[in-house]
């Protein structure tokens, strides 16, 4: 079992940053995959980001070359650096763990783009 819990979100203003750390409370080494979604009031949950074992990474149209996501095995966390930052960006953020078929979900954390 592995639990996740996201930290990070916040309020910010449009073209500012906000960087998204998702903690395991276990190893994350050797998951099949980790990645980002959010989801909008009223919307689905979509893929933000994702990061395979082999460090592949693929993102949402919507946010190439704005947010990069990475992974640090050592300790146990996954991170999202959001920059230029949109009001369309507001939404729930959750980190989920692919461990070769036992999925994983964090609770989220919010962020909200406003001026």
């Amino acid at each position: 079992q592995v639990q996740l819990v996201e930290s990070g979100g916040g309020l910010v203003q449009p073209g500012g940053s906000l960087k998204l750390s998702c903690t395991a409370s276990g190893s994350i080494f050797g998951v099949k995959a980790m990645g980002w979604y959010r989801q909008a009031p009223g919307k689905e949950r979509e893929l933000v980001a994702q990061i395979t074992n082999g460090g592949s990474t693929n993102y949402a149209d919507s946010v190439k070359g704005r947010f990069t996501i990475s992974r640090d095995n050592g300790k146990n966390t996954l991170y999202l650096q959001m920059d230029s930052l949109k009001p369309e960006d507001t939404a729930a953020y959750y980190c989920k763990v692919d461990n070769w078929g036992n999925i994983y979900w964090g609770k989220g954390t919010l962020v909200t783009v406003s001026s």
